[in-house]
């Protein structure tokens, strides 16, 4: 597991979140935060971290469980032992019956550490955020929480994403949010993101048939910004490169001596880029890089 405290920072897949990280999500439908939720609570069971999910206070907790997906021996072993517990803000809080952003820090501090007494190598949390509604608490309040809470993950093994409905908070809220956390979570699993910045275009996500043009897509226009000279081709957040995409790439390498690529990536995309050809192209560069 990751140092805590190496915080992730920018747009990255759930799969990648680590010890340190303060994440935010936003979803617009009532099933749509399922894939997040399941990914990240099966990854910290993986982890040997304790898992605590604090639903939307108007779901019921066997609803809560379904979301979680392939309940089985495994989830029930780990709902048994107490590695994987719902529950709610309201309840966090408890005795209090009024959020301050001092209580729930201390709450968080002592789950974190009651987490390593227990054996477990973490904490990580999943907090929708509609318990602002539920407990009449002041958004305003929220917000500076959401911006002062860096205490919390520095050199700590606590993981925590706040899930924001877009239905419910306003884009001013979301906006600031979105700012606030020093990382941000695809929506879905599956997709992919971009990022365009000077010499450099950033990948995240999963580059496969389903993004494939998207992918392509992205290489070219990031070629066609950078007229020659180095494109710096970031694929150290993509968690899958298929085989057909990592061709594509190759092959949009600059073969008459009119710049080159250099790619960051990890160790598998390294692999198969080389499997592909990679090794035998002057104008490609590899850097490999560990997350």
């Amino acid at each position: 597991m990751p140092a805590a405290g190496s915080a992730s920072v920018g747009t990255i897949p759930v799969q990648q979140l680590r010890a340190g990280d303060h994440a935010f999500v936003s979803y617009d439908g009532d099933d749509a935060d399922r894939d997040v939720v399941s990914a990240f609570a099966w990854a910290g069971l993986a982890e040997r971290e304790k898992v605590l999910v604090l639903a939307a206070p108007k779901l019921h907790e066997d609803d809560v469980w379904a979301r979680l997906d392939a309940p089985g021996a495994l989830l029930g072993a780990a709902r048994e032992r107490g590695q994987l517990v719902v529950s709610s803000m309201r309840a966090l809080i408890h005795p209090d019956e009024a959020f301050t952003p001092q209580r729930q820090w201390q709450r968080i501090s002592e789950e974190t550490d009651q987490a390593l007494a227990e054996g477990y190598t973490g904490l990580r949390t999943y907090i929708d955020m509609h318990w602002v509604g539920d407990l009449n608490a002041d958004v305003e309040m929220m917000k500076w929480r959401e911006s002062h809470a860096h205490h919390l993950f520095v050199d700590r093994p606590y993981t925590e994403i706040c899930a924001y409905d877009s239905r419910w908070f306003t884009p001013d809220v979301l906006t600031a949010m979105h700012e606030a956390h020093p990382c941000r979570l695809l929506p879905t699993l599956g997709a992919l993101h971009v990022e365009h910045t000077s010499g450099t275009v950033r990948l995240a996500g999963e580059a496969d048939l389903a993004t494939r043009q998207e992918f392509i897509g992205a290489l070219h226009e990031a070629l066609r910004r950078l007229d020659g000279g180095e494109l710096t081709v970031d694929l150290s957040d993509l968690i899958f490169l298929s085989a057909a995409c990592a061709v594509d790439l190759l092959r949009l390498v600059p073969a008459d001596g009119r710049g080159r690529i250099r790619v960051r990536c990890g160790p598998v995309p390294a692999r198969l880029l080389k499997q592909a050809g990679a090794d035998g192209m002057p104008q490609l560069l590899l850097s490999e890089v560990e997350r």
